[in-house]
């Protein structure tokens, strides 16, 4: 099955039936993580202290439980579990012994959480016993409102502490997944640290140059450095990016605080630098301006717009599932297929990724810890992580990818025909190291597409840039349960 966005899923699907998978003689590709942003309780938004005073405990299974249950909003991580169950019956000698029950429904119109926010608050046998929750409102699970229904990693028997150091795990997916009581209680598989995706040919027509090495000096460190590439760019009649959401995902993974501080609405400076960012772009003719996940957006990745782009802020999973399918090719040579590179952004971000939370409830947790570690924390070779990074999940040939674990990264081969044979490992790695999750915030997806509007009425001249932020202050206080001041 092709890898689809959640994020642009047009129908909400409901499928809950037992897994019956059978072998695949090719790679498939998963659903692509979506979600822009997501979650923190009001705080200080830093990272959260490990619980380590315990070592974590031996734990049983109901031998009368016959079915665990699996919730998620895209098929990714169920199929996930035929490996899982491969692997389960090379390991202990016996066929995995549950029916896995899965129900998958989309993100679109919202229809998720309300949905598995029900079934957390039943209980009962058909309650979900893993469940999975994207960046835009992971935070709501693993800090915020339904955090309380979560089970530590460590009460499934998982040794959390010594299997963190061996992963190398990214510490904003750690950070994200710790709940206040400084327990972990969710983690991610993906990595989604940001890097600067640009066109090799318009390099060296601009620079002289393709080198990530040499271009990463020319876009950045820091905002002042991108506006002299993206003048320099225009001389030459090209775009730095497509649209200005593209500079967002950066700019919001940058935050030093969320949107929310101590109750209240706390616009970060960033944010809104946003504005003059915006306008900047548009009144200086530095992109087509197009919005993103249009088919004008797509169309830049193939130069099929009104000037050629140079780049595109973004994960590997942007590059994988978005565009690599949207180049007008296939392989080198064609359309832009196999003339991008990856650079370090002129400040670190990171965007989308699912993580895996268990239900405290559950009446299996050493089988559900045993999946949970696989897919979280297990940096060997039979590790999901590892079939995750070099393709090999459902056979040889598939789509490498980034994943949580360093450990894993550094051992496998992330180089790409896409980016003209570029190992991405090399990027993405350090990428994940200065990606940060402390301006999360649990209203983010709401929050943001508030600020986004405004953003496009201040940058088409439509409003002021203060009525702006005043309308901004007044739609937060209209939609949400918080202070706007």
């Amino acid at each position: 099955m092709k890898r689809i966005l959640a994020l642009v899923l047009t129908l909400a699907m409901v499928f809950t039936l037992a897994l019956g998978f059978t072998g695949c003689g090719k790679e498939e590709q998963p659903s692509a993580p979506g979600g822009t942003s997501a979650p923190a309780q009001p705080g200080d938004g830093g990272s959260k202290p490990q619980d380590t005073s315990t070592p974590a405990p031996s734990v049983s299974d109901d031998p009368n439980v016959k079915v665990l249950n699996l919730w998620s909003f895209t098929d990714e991580v169920p199929k996930m579990m035929e490996k899982f169950k491969e692997l389960y019956k090379e390991k202990h000698g016996q066929d995995f012994p549950y029916e896995i029950k899965e129900t998958i429904i989309a993100t679109t119109e919202g229809a998720y959480q309300p949905a598995l926010d029900q079934a957390l608050a039943s209980g009962g046998a058909d309650a979900p016993d893993i469940y999975c929750a994207e960046a835009a409102f992971v935070l709501k699970y693993t800090q915020g409102d339904a955090a309380h229904f979560a089970a530590a990693y460590k009460d499934l028997g998982i040794d959390v502490d010594k299997l963190l150091a061996e992963a190398e795990i990214a510490q904003y997916t750690v950070d994200i997944g710790t709940r206040g009581d400084g327990k972990l209680v969710g983690l991610g598989y993906q990595a989604t640290g940001g890097a600067y995706i640009y066109r090799r040919s318009i390099a060296k027509d601009v620079w002289g140059t393709d080198d990530p090495a040499v271009i990463k000096t020319k876009i950045g460190p820091g905002w002042d450095k991108f506006f002299e590439a993206a003048e320099a760019l225009k001389a030459k009649g090209y775009a730095i990016v497509s649209g200005d959401g593209d500079v967002w995902q950066a700019v919001r993974g940058s935050a030093e605080k969320g949107w929310i501080v101590d109750g209240k609405l706390n616009i970060d400076p960033n944010y809104e630098q946003f504005l003059d960012f915006s306008k900047k772009l548009k009144d200086n003719d530095y992109f087509n301006d197009t919005t993103d996940w249009s088919d004008s957006w797509f169309a830049d990745m193939k130069d099929a717009g009104a000037k050629k782009v140079f780049g595109f802020f973004g994960p590997a999973w942007l590059i994988n599932y978005v565009m690599a399918g949207n180049s007008g090719g296939e392989k080198p040579g064609e359309g832009t297929y196999g003339d991008w590179a990856i650079c370090e952004p002129p400040v670190g971000f990171f965007w989308g990724g699912t993580w895996i939370i268990a239900n405290k409830d559950t009446k299996i947790p050493k089988t559900v810890g045993e999946i949970v570690e696989w897919i979280t924390l297990d940096s060997s070779e039979t590790g999901l992580q590892y079939y995750w990074a070099n393709g090999t999940l459902f056979g040889p040939g598939g789509t490498k990818d980034t994943v949580a674990s360093g450990t894993v990264m550094k051992k496998s081969d992330g180089t790409l025909d896409f980016l003209g044979g570029q190992d991405m490992f090399e990027v993405f790695v350090p990428a994940g190291e200065f990606a940060s999750g402390k301006a999360m915030t649990q209203y983010d997806e709401t929050i943001n597409s508030l600020f986004r509007n405004q953003v496009g009425e201040y940058k088409n001249g439509n409003k002021t840039k203060e009525q702006a932020i005043a309308d901004f202050k007044q739609n937060v206080a209209d939609n949400l349960d918080i202070i706007v001041e």
